[in-house]
């Protein structure tokens, strides 16, 4: 583990979210910022906008940026669907939004280049990382400025992930001291693993506002000013 001044942990230079919110994603939304989900995963295809920028195949994909689109592909595959097409008897891809980028044309054509490669949903280079299936909200508190801060987290992030998250409101989050009614928390472990229960669907079940209860964890400063 790396250590800074009182502060052990990552290198925050070269941290690497596992974690990515639908919310997230979405703010992702535009062809010079596109990235959309599908089958667990959160991916990166600007560099695949920009290459096929202007050409009509890249509408599609556009229409949905930001967007999750799992049920694009066959799960048990992790290729896009297919059907048999009623006008040629074959098999091929299943696209009701339009053919786009990478599937090949209804019929030959000498005008299609195939010598792309792997198509881009076969590509692990755009893949950024997993999205979150379950959220919760946490309440993050500076006891040093009384300042409050709710953030949307993954429920399997681990406390250096949401650190990680609060840095743009604190950029010495590192040097304090997470807390919860007490005790220390275990930053390599979730919330739940540190005893912080998310009780959403209890708050459900009594048919009560579940916003209206947000854990709150308490930040002690350490006093040595560690910057990420």
């Amino acid at each position: 583990m790396e250590r800074r001044g009182l502060v052990a942990g990552p290198d925050f230079e070269y941290f690497r979210r596992r974690y990515f919110t639908p919310a997230e994603v979405a703010q992702h939304n535009r062809p010079e910022d596109l990235w959309v989900s599908y089958l667990g995963c959160v991916y990166n295809l600007t560099p695949l906008a920009q290459e096929y920028k202007g050409n009509l195949l890249l509408k599609p994909i556009v229409e949905v940026a930001g967007q999750d689109i799992s049920h694009w592909f066959d799960p048990k595959t992790r290729d896009i669907r297919k059907h048999i097409d009623p006008l040629t008897g074959c098999l091929r891809y299943r696209t009701p939004r339009g053919r786009f980028v990478h599937v090949p044309p209804q019929l030959p054509r000498s005008d299609w280049a195939n010598d792309f490669g792997k198509p881009w949903w076969k590509e692990s280079q755009y893949e950024v990382g997993r999205l979150s299936a379950k959220t919760r909200n946490i309440c993050i508190v500076n006891t040093l400025t009384s300042q409050e801060h709710v953030l949307e987290v993954g429920a399997l992030e681990s406390m250096w992930e949401i650190l990680h998250r609060y840095l743009p409101y604190n950029a010495h989050a590192a040097s304090y001291t997470w807390k919860y009614e007490g005790k220390n928390l275990n930053m390599n472990c979730t919330l739940e693993e540190n005893g912080i229960r998310d009780e959403e669907e209890e708050f459900d079940y009594l048919n009560m506002d579940s916003t209206l209860h947000t854990p709150a964890v308490l930040l002690y400063f350490n006093d040595d000013l560690t910057e990420l």
